[in-house]
């Protein structure tokens, strides 16, 4: 399943979007899926908890996408 999620600012942090997504009950719970190596930022595993992403970049994690488009 394909989740779009809207970025407001220029970026979201990779721990803060899993959360704000609902894929992670919380901030403890997206950092052990990020160091585990369970999250892929555009195809490529990322472990960088802060990763700063942007709009026009997906996320894959626990059988989910997330796209991230502008703020309308």
């Amino acid at each position: 399943m394909t989740i779009q999620f809207a970025v407001h600012g220029d970026y979201i942090q990779l721990d803060q979007l899993l959360k704000a997504t609902g894929l992670c009950e919380s901030g403890g719970a997206a950092h052990a899926a990020i160091a585990e190596g369970r999250v892929k930022v555009d195809a490529a595993v990322d472990t960088r908890k802060r990763a700063k992403l942007r709009p026009g970049q997906s996320v894959d994690f626990a059988g989910e996408t997330v796209e991230l488009i502008p703020e309308a």
